[in-house]
């Protein structure tokens, strides 16, 4: 997505001025061929059999069958991804969308498919250094545990039973640097962009590492949390916020989407 630091994102200040020209799309070059009201249709079978092998990532819902808006995520170091979003997650609903990195020859390398499992607010100073990695722990340790008891509200019993057997916890390793005993999370932006023209959307800053797991019964299972720090929402800076994003992310071959 050759956006030039996305300056599709400005939209919004030259609509105010007058100077918005309708005819120029904002989401040219993004990968897959993918724009903003693309259908996509994905083969279900990735998702089924990683929820048959204990997977917490949701299905998608009949209407999850468009692109809503589209992102580019620049992170350090040298990391640049692409969300492709079925959910946008507004009004109390869960985020859905395809994360799409892209080699150095441009070409598609991986894509997960991703669904918010929950999303808490860092209330005090502590919590942000730790889900921001300033406090030299927390977000980017070796590990992160998820016990289902934090999950007994958020899922039916019938998942947790699949997800977690017998067993009262669910170990992800980290999927970044190595064994070393922390390492600082990547960190960056995230512009986002709502319709065509790039009139709508947001800004946030963003620290982010992912986790994996692998299923009992074969392939992996991804947790990547993500700290998001609205910066604004749809050029107004007084819309700011922090929260922290849990989010399913399950490998799924290039093959098996089509989008139009």
């Amino acid at each position: 997505m050759a956006w030039k630091d996305v300056v599709s994102y400005v939209r919004g200040i030259a609509e105010k001025k007058g100077v918005l020209d309708d005819d120029k799309r904002m989401d040219d070059g993004v990968p897959l061929d993918a724009r903003i009201g693309s259908v996509v249709q994905m083969q279900a079978s990735p998702i089924i059999r990683a929820q048959a092998n204990g997977s917490l990532v949701k299905m998608p819902e009949a209407a999850d069958t468009r692109i809503l808006a589209v992102s580019q995520l620049r992170l350090h170091p040298d990391t640049e991804l692409y969300r492709l979003y079925l959910d946008k997650g507004d009004d109390d609903a869960d985020e859905k969308f395809l994360q799409v990195f892209c080699g150095d020859d441009g070409k598609v390398a991986d894509i997960l498919y991703c669904t918010q499992l929950a999303r808490v607010i860092p209330e005090t100073a502590d919590d942000q250094d730790a889900y921001t990695g300033q406090a030299g722990h927390g977000l980017g340790d070796p590990s992160y545990t998820l016990w289902r008891e934090q999950l007994a509200d958020m899922l039916d019993e019938a998942t947790l039973a699949t997800a977690f057997g017998d067993a009262e916890r669910l170990d992800y390793d980290r999927d970044a640097g190595g064994s070393a005993d922390f390492v600082k999370p990547f960190a960056g932006r995230e512009i986002r962009i709502d319709d065509a023209q790039g009139v709508h959307g947001l800004r946030q800053e963003m620290y982010f590492m992912p986790y994996v797991r692998e299923l009992a019964g074969g392939g992996r299972e991804y947790l990547l949390i993500t700290t998001e720090i609205i910066e604004s929402v749809d050029g107004d800076a007084s819309k700011r916020g922090i929260h922290v994003d849990f989010v399913i992310g399950i490998p799924v071959e290039q093959e098996r989407i089509v989008i139009q």
